[in-house]
């Protein structure tokens, strides 16, 4: 999204201030504190709200103070004139300048918007009727960490109260698609929490969920309902604006309807939907150059179209893996996303070790981003790392049950319980992991590995049939490509059974 301002904009997807046209260099801080202030559109911005969104939780009111200095310098102002950012004493921030909608070549990228409203308390005393403003705290400050969502600030949304509310009227006074609501519940000592989000404007829930946990257990709980929002966030919400874009004109469609296009078509994780994907990014990245997660899409259907060979030049496809991968995080150097697809596009040219550190980078990122737990576990399966691969299983499976890269989450937890010399385990995994839906041939492999070597020859021969049927030319050569193990012995145990199968 582009915010005017007077001869300013702030670009949030390129990551930049500019004047007149011309890039204003400022540090990352400096810039998601101009941009909380931009969100505001005027009112006034709390110390308390800087440090969530900025710092991401308690900080010192130097830090911002220095911060907001750097802000009026970058703008040409400073504190004594105070004609662009205001002081309010004791309480906050606020802009003098009114914002406008900046507009950019080709349809504009509409972001999905979203707005926390106050959670119904219901057997609540009064004096622990703050939890539910508790909540919200924690739920917004999580909530500031994913860059492809716009957040409104909670001194707009919570002045709706829940009770009998019209949610399309409140969705439209906010001018927000999405809304966060529920209601937090007493019973003896039990706290429980009812999450809903809502399409505004249709008031349809898209995902609800009924968390509860002792009251002796509260931070326990507000981690949970975190984790599982942000989840649902990344599942839901794409999936929906995809919805809302199938059967009209492409051609009709802005940059942020095409990429969720491609979001849908690249999940099918076969050839032809890689190819659409790739087309649905591109498409974006024409209307709007500066799409940072466009460019990561497409460094995602460029692995892919390497990882799993659907094209005839893997060294052109692992090369645009890695120059979108690149792109997206220049663009956007917070963005969990970007930093994934550029670990995953050093996992095409075996330097497995650097890869694992920018998987890691997401995750700092993001610490409820399902996809990059799961792509650090499978690194960590690779690097022969069997505990830290262990960790980032569970934690992507706790985190999203229901992921579209389930089948690689399993895969992964056979991949490393077959390099443990545990044939069997690894075969109930890879038997779940080669049977859940978009597993490809390189997990069918898996499957026929741990099988024969668990003994269960009869399986392993079906698992053999099925990925022939997949891929005629898959051989022990494309597995330990896609697949570098460093663990020499079982690479060889490993190799020995695929030849042994046929796929030598």
């Amino acid at each position: 999204m582009i915010y005017g301002f007077g001869d300013h904009e702030l670009d949030d997807q390129r990551f930049e201030l500019r004047r007149n046209g011309r890039s204003i260099p400022v540090e990352p801080q400096v810039f998601l504190v101009l941009r909380e202030l931009l969100r505001a559109g005027g009112r006034l911005v709390g110390k308390e709200q800087l440090a969530d969104v900025v710092w991401g939780g308690a900080v010192s009111d130097a830090s911002i103070a220095s911060r907001v200095r750097a802000a009026r310098a970058a703008l040409g102002d400073d504190g004594e004139r105070q004609a662009v950012i205001r002081t309010v004493h004791g309480r906050g921030f606020r802009l003098m300048q009114p914002v406008r909608a900046a507009p950019q070549g080709g349809p504009a990228l509409a972001a999905p918007s979203l707005a926390v409203l106050p959670f119904g308390a219901i057997g609540l005393p009064r004096d622990r009727a703050i939890l539910t403003e508790a909540l919200a705290h924690e739920i917004l400050r999580a909530l500031s960490r994913l860059r492809w969502l716009v957040v409104i600030s909670r001194g707009s949304s919570f002045r709706f109260a829940r009770a009998g509310a019209d949610l399309s009227a409140i969705g439209a006074r906010l001018g927000v698609r999405y809304l966060l609501t529920g209601t937090v519940e007493l019973s003896g000592n039990t706290l429980a929490v009812s999450p809903e989000l809502v399409e505004a404007e249709s008031a349809r829930i898209l995902w609800t969920d009924r968390l509860s946990e002792p009251l002796d257990r509260l931070a326990e709980l507000q981690q949970t309902i975190v984790s599982a929002l942000c989840t649902a966030l990344e599942l839901h919400l794409p999936l929906n604006e995809a919805r809302l874009a199938e059967g009209r004109d492409i051609e009709s469609l802005d940059a942020w309807a095409s990429y969720h296009l491609g979001l849908r078509q690249m999940f099918h994780f076969t050839a032809e939907g890689n190819r659409q994907a790739a087309a649905c990014f591109d498409r974006a990245i024409r209307l709007d150059p500066g799409f940072a997660r466009a460019h990561a899409g497409l460094s995602f259907t460029s692995f892919q179209d390497a990882f799993l060979r659907y094209g005839p030049d893997r060294d052109r496809a692992t090369d645009a893996a890695r120059a979108h991968a690149e792109r997206s995080l220049e663009l956007d150097p917070l963005d969990p996303f970007a930093a994934l697809t550029l670990g995953r596009s050093y996992w095409l040219t075996d330097q497995v070790e650097v890869g694992a550190g920018w998987l890691a980078r997401a995750t700092d990122l993001n610490p409820n981003y399902a996809q990059g737990f799961y792509g650090r576990a499978i690194l960590a399966a690779i690097l022969a790392r069997p505990e830290q691969a262990d960790e980032g299983v569970d934690r992507a499976l706790q985190l999203s049950p229901l992921d579209p890269l389930l089948y690689g989450m399993f895969g992964t937890r056979a991949l490393r319980l077959l390099q443990g010399e545990d044939p069997e385990g690894a075969a109930d995994w890879a038997d779940r992991a080669a049977s859940a839906p978009h597993a490809h041939f390189l997990i069918g492999m898996i499957a026929m590995a741990a099988n024969g070597l668990a003994g269960r020859d009869d399986q392993a021969g079906t698992w053999g049939r099925h990925v022939r049927a997949l891929r005629p030319d898959a051989s022990r050569e494309l597995f330990f490509t896609a697949f570098p193990l460093r663990d020499d012995r079982a690479r060889g145990r490993i190799g020995g059974e695929l030849a042994r199968q046929g796929f030598g």
